[in-house]
């Protein structure tokens, strides 16, 4: 019997590749693209280890050239749904039992797969299917996902060693036991990171997932799965059901067993299957823990002592690397009157140099959103702007849907600060300024604050210390990760623990111990060592 008390050394970030001209981590990704694109997957439901295909398919596109068919895949019926249910609580039982330290090794194999022998396939899969250049790749899985599984194993050892006070003649102790149930795993497109950890997160405290990837995702989550067998996860720990989000919804909200939702995605979708699980409360063995990072609107607020090529290279970057597709993306913009045309002539220097295109030509910082649904979304905004008599449109606003999902960077240039591009959600490549006068700096931070109904990311340049707490404290619930005179994007894992309030989730931090706890079912343990023998107690005694 292994009797050793361990624990896992605390992890450093995994180092970003740059894939440089003429390295060899260059040529390992480009020969990893050619060998992806010129196949075709047959993907398959993964339900308790077996594979499983029900021949209702979709299809799997690159973004960029969306002639391009990367695999077909099948999708789940309620039947499907089912099983992959079943699967999980099969495995329930071994699985919430088995020591943590032998958990976190799966967790911290999957890790180390990635890192060497998957490194530039899983690469390769996020560019070609999710359109994402080869930084933005890499930051994402492999490195966040390799953090998220590293320091997750750490986390979990510090919450298991956190023990009662016990007093004397008693042991107090508390197990952290795994819910009652599966976990309902939801994931997005943008982050094949945030999927991997959405269902692995949970995992690690013991839990077992029903997982829905997205549909546009489903290339690299599907490798990630294949991994996850690899590395010696137990068959129905997790279980892999593509298909359509409805069907899926219906079946597991209705489950009894349903015992947690972890989520990524729109707060519409959010807030749909939040109320679904409401609508089934009696029926639940015990309350779903609900976990969800959802949309946001997030900002860049300028004072007028900032410097303004640190904010051109802020709004260049935070509102259009991955063509703004992240739930970080900056996405509005409030600039002084007198910093406003040196800002405008910077960003719109940069904006002049960035190539769009493929993801295999390496000089493209830009690439293609996501897919059609998407491209008319984000074009129906800019249209709007591109007509509206209290906005103009600065730079880009043209799109092309023909071979690939392309839309140029655009900045909207608005004098109405409750204009539609300032509040709501576009996910995609485009900002909106608002310029105020310098006197009304803290009248316009108001006017940020409540603006949109998100609490996501933000940030506040400048270099009057004076002004930046004053922001500080007006924007307190306006994000759940800040930033001082940097872009609202890039949180590192164990860096700058992820998530925000308001309409943009639960704010349990991804990647940390808080997330983590959400996934456990403590039981508090009282031992007594010597019981006593007699009911009474001092006060009864008259004398």
């Amino acid at each position: 019997m292994n009797n050793a008390i361990f624990k896992f050394a605390k992890p450093v970030n995994e180092p970003v590749k740059a894939y440089a001209a003429g390295s060899a981590d260059k040529t390992s990704l480009k020969n990893a693209l050619k060998q992806l694109s010129s196949e075709e997957w047959d993907i398959p439901l993964v339900i308790g280890g077996k594979e499983i295909r029900t021949g209702n398919t979709g299809k799997v596109v690159m973004p960029h050239d969306h002639r391009h068919v990367l695999a077909t895949y099948h999708k789940a019926g309620e039947k499907e749904v089912q099983m992959a249910i079943d699967a999980a609580m099969k495995a329930h039982r071994e699985w919430s039992e088995l020591p943590w330290v032998e958990r976190a090794s799966v967790m911290m194999r999957i890790a180390e797969l990635i890192s060497t022998r998957y490194r530039y396939l899983v690469n390769a899969s996020l560019m070609l299917g999710q359109s994402k250049n080869p930084m933005q790749a890499e930051i994402d899985a492999p490195c966040e996902l390799i953090d998220f599984l590293r320091f997750s194993a750490y986390y979990a050892g510090q919450i298991y060693e956190e023990q009662p006070y016990s007093d004397a003649g008693i042991i107090n102790r508390m197990e952290y036991r795994a819910l009652e149930g599966f976990v309902f795993s939801l994931t997005p497109f943008n982050f094949t990171s945030i999927a991997g950890n959405l269902n692995l997160a949970p995992a690690m405290m013991g839990n077992v997932a029903v997982w829905k990837p997205s549909t546009t995702a489903i290339h690299s989550n599907y490798l990630l799965m294949k991994i996850f067998q690899e590395a010696g996860l137990p068959d129905g720990v997790v279980n892999f059901i593509p298909g359509q989000g409805s069907v899926i919804g219906k079946v597991v909200t209705s489950s009894s067993d349903l015992a947690g939702f972890h989520f990524t995605g729109s707060t519409g979708t959010f807030n749909k299957l939040w109320l679904q699980m409401a609508e089934n409360l009696g029926s639940y063995k015990s309350y779903p823990k609900i976990v969800g990072e959802t949309g946001g609107k997030n900002f860049i607020f300028v004072h007028p002592t900032a410097e303004a090529a640190d904010v051109a290279t802020a709004i260049v970057r935070g509102a259009f690397e991955y063509q703004g597709q992240k739930c970080s993306a900056g996405s509005r913009a409030y600039i002084p009157s007198s910093l406003w045309n040196e800002i405008k002539e910077r960003t719109g220097e940069m904006l002049k140099e960035i190539r769009m295109g493929d993801v295999q030509d390496f000089s493209n910082f830009v690439n293609a959103v996501i897919d059609e649904t998407s491209f008319d979304n984000i074009m129906g905004y800019i249209e709007h702007a591109r007509q509206a008599p209290d906005a103009e449109i600065l730079f880009g606003g043209k799109g092309d849907k023909s071979v690939g999902y392309y839309i140029e960077p655009t900045v909207i240039l608005t004098t109405n600060p409750a204009f539609k591009t300032m509040k709501e959600e576009i996910f995609g490549p485009v900002i909106t300024i608002y310029v105020y006068e310098d006197s009304k700096y803290e009248e316009t931070l108001d006017i940020c604050d409540r603006t949109s109904p998100y609490g996501l990311t933000g940030s506040i340049f400048a270099r009057d210390r004076y002004a930046i707490d004053t922001a500080f404290n007006k924007l307190r619930y306006s994000a759940g990760n800040f930033y001082i005179n940097d872009k609202p994007t890039g949180a590192v894992i164990a860096q700058q623990p992820f998530g925000g309030s308001r309409a943009s989730g639960t704010n349990d931090k991804a990647g940390g111990p808080l997330n983590l706890i959400r996934w456990t079912n403590p039981r508090t343990i009282k031992e007594t060592l010597v019981p006593p023998t007699d009911y009474t107690y001092p006060f009864l005694g008259e004398n």
